[in-house]
């Protein structure tokens, strides 16, 4: 196996990571451990989430802290939104690129977002629509692409149809997820092939969970 001669690493700590702490984590140490991060020589950032805090209250401070987020220039400094109301929040932050989510599989798009697959994506649409007007990048967030908690293996015409309505409605990325962390190196590796037949390469990106270490592998 040829290895790449870089990787692109997108920080998603201060989302992904915050989302799920029981414990309420200050704004002002969000801002600071986010402005730590951009002196690492990471070159991409997602700072928060602009969802409605009744599903993460952690992230309840996502305008405050974006807003006050110190930016070092040639870092890209993004938000996650669920709509248009999370929209207008990310742009009212001026964000540099919004990234939107859906899952693969029925059950875990409904479990999520309360919405089936079919009905999700005029939502999308309509946020990429309106992100592209107001100048920002998008980024799409496919979950449980190598495998769902209720549904168990994710058939792979369904999430190559997932990507392509995201492509169509003109997001610039399109991130891969594993979500629940099952996926194993071999499975990638096949996938990949598959989709790369499909999609541009340099527009896919991969979320991996580091179960059993496979991470990295």
């Amino acid at each position: 196996m040829s290895l790449p001669k870089e990787v692109i690493i997108k920080e998603v700590g201060p989302r992904d990571g915050l989302q799920n702490e029981k414990e309420e984590i200050k704004t002002e140490d969000k801002i600071e451990w986010i402005n730590q991060l951009s002196e690492t020589g990471l070159s991409y950032i997602e700072m928060t989430s602009f969802v409605h805090p009744k599903w993460i209250p952690q992230l309840k401070d996502a305008l405050e802290v974006a807003k006050s987020v110190k930016r070092k220039e040639g870092i890209t400094y993004s938000a996650l939104v669920p709509n248009m109301k999370g929209l207008e929040g990310a742009i009212e932050a001026d964000v540099d690129e919004v990234s939107i989510f859906m899952s693969a599989s029925e059950a875990h798009n409904k479990k999520n977002i309360n919405k089936s697959i079919d009905e999700t994506y005029p939502v999308l649409g309509e946020v990429v629509d309106e992100a592209k007007k107001a100048g920002k990048s998008v980024r799409g967030y496919v979950s449980t692409v190598f495998g769902c908690p209720y549904e168990g293996k994710v058939d792979e015409q369904q999430v190559i149809n997932v990507c392509k309505n995201l492509f169509d409605m003109g997001i610039d990325e399109l991130s891969l997820g594993d979500t629940i962390g099952v996926a194993n190196p071999i499975q990638v590796r096949q996938f990949l092939n598959l989709i790369s037949t499909e999609f541009p390469k340099d527009q896919i990106a991969l979320h991996f969970h580091d179960t059993r270490g496979d991470g990295i592998s």
